[in-house]
């Protein structure tokens, strides 16, 4: 049994991150070498110190949709909120809605006004009581939904200061270019564009592969045995060419470096399916806990993760549950930041 408590430690309310740091890859980068067990602090563009050529950096490329959508009943004026989690065929979507026990089948939502709208439908409610809403518009639905939707950041981040612009620019990747995340692979935000540079310039292959961030981010582990919590699928996909470069360097003994929990759960989901990193598309619920025996990946860049969440049980399993642990106290001793717009560590 995995006791979902043990995976809890203390974390001070201030040391969870409010705003991004000022430059993308000036925040802080714990590094933890699991042969040597030793424990660095460094800022994060001092990760290519620790790159070699050869080795490959899988990131993720899915791009964070402004998935937060504020409007109204339509024959009531109610005020609503939906949350956009996946879209299942073109104009119809899953979302979380709130508040949800007046939205019936047959309801009507706007969004917007007569210049910029969307309306909403629904259509049905999925077994864990979200909904499956169809959208009516004129014109193109990501333009539409770019002028009205909000970037859905955490319910953590309680105070941020920055306007809409800037959540859109910060919330998101330099190099997010697949539409489909409701939130963010935050592991990727540390990454500026003249940094992928260097990185390419030393040797080191960047590998892009796609993970759509879905319901699994927001949903907390409410069992206490971890065995019984059950796994969102989120959608995956790899490339040929990055399917090609993952698998040439681990025949060569080189080094695969996932960026975030996200391109790590796509490589050992495929992994697991298919005994190799092949080139495709596919769904994933692998909950990767203790016990687990990586095939793919060698090292990773992450940030700090919510206590007893799937995420830091993740982590746990890539070096061990004590020496995690151990890190996260350390970095609220030093005043880390915390979870999505907070500091990382490369653990290799």
């Amino acid at each position: 049994m995995i006791k979902v408590s043990d995976y809890n430690f203390s974390l001070p309310e201030e040391l969870i991150a409010q705003v991004p740091s000022e430059r993308r890859d000036g925040s802080r980068l714990m590094i933890l070498d699991r042969e040597s067990k030793t424990t660095e602090d460094k800022n994060f563009y001092d990760i290519i110190d620790y790159l070699k050529k050869g080795d490959v950096l899988v990131i993720n490329e899915s791009k964070v949709i402004p998935a937060r959508l504020l409007g109204n009943r339509e024959n009531t004026g109610a005020a609503v909120e939906f949350l956009l989690l996946e879209q299942k065929q073109d104009d119809i979507w899953e979302v979380i809605m709130k508040p949800g026990r007046k939205g019936r089948k047959n309801n009507f939502f706007v969004f917007g006004d007569d210049s910029c709208k969307l309306r909403a439908e629904i259509l049905d409610a999925s077994d864990d009581g979200n909904k499956i809403i169809k959208f009516h518009y004129d014109g193109i639905f990501y333009e539409i939904l770019d002028a009205i939707g909000k970037m859905p950041l955490p319910p953590y981040i309680k105070e941020c200061t920055l306007d809409e612009p800037t959540v859109k620019e910060r919330y998101q990747t330099v190099y997010a270019k697949e539409k489909g995340s409701a939130a963010a692979p935050t592991a990727g935000l540390h990454f500026t564009d003249e940094l992928i540079e260097k990185i390419k310039f030393k040797g080191i292959i960047v590998a892009p592969v796609t993970l759509h961030v879905g319901l699994g981010t927001f949903r907390p582990v409410k069992a206490e045995n971890a065995h019984e919590h059950k796994m969102h699928e989120e959608y995956y996909n790899i490339g040929e060419k990055s399917a090609y470069e993952i698998d040439k360097a681990k025949r060569e003994g080189r080094r695969i470096i996932a960026v975030g929990t996200t391109s790590c759960r796509t490589l050992e989901a495929c992994y697991a399916k298919h005994g190799v990193v092949k080139a495709g598309g596919d769904y994933t619920d692998i909950f990767i806990r203790e016990g687990y025996k990586f095939q793919v990946i060698d090292a990773l860049i992450t940030n700090f993760h919510l206590p007893e969440s799937t995420l830091l049980m993740l982590v746990s399993a890539f070096y061990s549950r004590e020496e995690i642990l151990r890190a996260y106290n350390n970095a609220v001793e030093n005043r880390y930041r915390f979870f999505s717009f907070g500091d990382a560590m490369f653990i290799m």
